[in-house]
């Protein structure tokens, strides 16, 4: 992901903007990130994709519920190498 700074954004927006056209692109003050630039078709996509449906267990089917516990493996193991 792009970095700039909020200064830069005021001095450079050119280029903030066009890496933003790439791909999201964060905003920093002081060192930390306090905006995230999207376009409006990245922003829409990941607002359409925000809504969640919950699900009971009893509901699921086998394969469901195989597929739910093998990523759920996949993400216990992970965890273990990245510490």
């Amino acid at each position: 992901m792009a970095s700039f700074t909020l200064t830069d954004l005021g001095n450079r927006s050119g280029e903030v903007v066009e890496a933003a056209f790439r791909g999201p692109v964060e905003i920093t003050k002081r060192g930390k990130r306090k905006f995230v630039l999207l376009t409006a078709e990245q922003f829409d996509r990941l607002v359409q994709g925000s809504a969640q449906r919950a699900y009971r267990v009893e509901d699921l089917t086998g394969a469901e519920r195989d597929e739910i516990l093998a990523g759920l493996d996949a993400v216990v193991r992970d965890d273990g190498r990245n510490e």
